[in-house]
């Protein structure tokens, strides 16, 4: 089966970069840069170079130094922008300017104040101004899923006419569920057909739909997806680079395409954008989230002593993680108890594990997760009531999901 390459365009220092409360100093967005280029992206979008001085200088900075991707910066469809848009990322070894205009008639009406005809003369102009500066030119269609149909592809036509090499149809305001955004990327892809343009998506959060929208979009024709580290972005966000990236990787079976990402970064990444964002990943996170490879039922972890492969589809070193975590709560099992009783250096019998259980669940009731220190207690106690366990270590044996602190590890 041929497998086709999706462009993996990471807009964490930009659209990303537009959550509330996560803005970045130069320093720190050139730190970032630096991680996300080892994660092996195709696009860094960098910034929006007009939107202040310190943007301007990141973007230049990024430009300069992170020489394998493409760099890319935003503009709005303004000489002033795309003047100065160029100017920060004209030294890149593959620049990209990126110029966008929104499509959608409450747009045009509200907003811009403009017609459809204004509106394709604006955008045409925009993207030749932008191909006169630079090879590499992407143009984005703003609300395009709330776009009419055939105006949204005249636009397409009407730009890849003035030299756009890339057509992004965003889901701004992540109105679209799957099969719409289907239909927008096949009847845009058909308008263009004959031409070498790649189509593009960039599907928000709002209602939860951004990796399924962009996978939906990816499955009908685009080759370029829009992504951010951990889902940040506007609002509800933008579709989270780690989720888009494994369900391409792990579904390959369904979804014939496949990235260069280096999937052993993605946890290094998501730590260092949570650490220099101060915005934490929630615990059930897919992919990055702490518990995204802790076991704390009964039934899990069984199978997962067994084998892995029972209740886990993704190895934790894929994405980066050291090892799957086995949470001790009151719905774990004798099992998993008695396998982290032997890690601590204690090995039982059926009836002194019992013992050992009971009182780790009457203790797991109250406080949720038990913790090594709490586990050797009850255990120096039942020794003191007469258990006679078979091996005793004379120290706490190290663990790797359980940290010689007794804190579980944070995935």
């Amino acid at each position: 089966m041929t497998r086709s390459r999706i462009t993996i365009f990471d807009t964490t220092l930009r659209d990303g970069e537009q959550s509330p409360g996560c803005s970045m100093t130069t320093a720190e967005k050139i730190r970032m840069a630096r991680q996300i280029d080892l994660l092996g992206v195709d696009v860094l979008e960098a910034g929006f170079p007009i939107a202040s001085h310190g943007d301007f200088d990141s973007v230049k900075a990024i430009a300069a130094e992170i020489r394998r991707p493409i760099i890319a910066g935003l503009a709005r469809a303004t000489e002033n922008d795309i003047e100065r848009c160029w100017q920060a990322v004209q030294g890149a070894a593959r620049p990209r300017i990126h110029t966008f205009l929104a499509t959608s008639d409450i747009h045009l009406k509200f907003k811009l104040r403009i017609t459809q005809d204004e509106c394709i003369k604006q955008a045409f102009e925009a993207v030749r101004l932008a191909k006169s500066m630079c090879q590499d030119v992407e143009f984005s269609a703003e609300d395009a899923t709330r776009t009419d149909l055939e105006f949204l592809c005249a636009v397409a036509q009407a730009v890849v006419e003035a030299g756009a090499t890339t057509v992004n149809l965003p889901d701004t305001v992540g109105y679209c569920i799957p099969s719409e955004m289907a239909r927008v990327i096949s009847a845009v892809g058909k308008a263009l057909e004959g031409t070498n343009a790649i189509l593009s998506c960039h599907c928000h959060n709002d209602l939860g739909l951004a990796v399924a929208n962009s996978l939906a979009a990816v499955e009908a024709g685009a080759r370029q997806v829009e992504v951010a580290m951990n889902g940040i972005g506007e609002r509800a966000g933008n579709a989270a680079l780690e989720e888009v990236v494994m369900a391409l990787k792990v579904r390959a079976n369904a979804l014939p395409f496949y990235t260069n990402v280096v999937t052993e970064q993605l946890h290094a990444a998501s730590v260092l954008l949570s650490e220099t964002t101060g915005m934490a990943v929630q615990p059930n996170k897919a992919i990055v989230g702490r518990n995204a490879f802790a076991h704390e039922a009964g039934i899990h972890q069984d199978g997962m002593l067994k084998n892995p492969l029972t209740y886990e589809i993704i190895t934790p070193k894929t994405v980066g993680v050291p090892d799957t975590i086995m949470v001790l709560g009151k719905h774990s099992g004798r099992n998993a108890l008695g396998r982290r009783c032997e890690q601590l250096g204690y090995q039982f019998s059926r009836r002194d594990l019992d013992f050992v259980y009971r009182r780790f669940v009457a203790l797991a009731d109250e406080i949720k997760t038990v913790q090594d220190h709490h586990l050797l207690a009850i255990i120096r106690e039942g020794i003191e009531s007469g258990l006679t366990p078979t091996s005793v270590g004379s120290e706490l044996r190290p663990n790797k999901a359980v940290g010689a602190s007794g804190e579980a590890a944070t995935a």
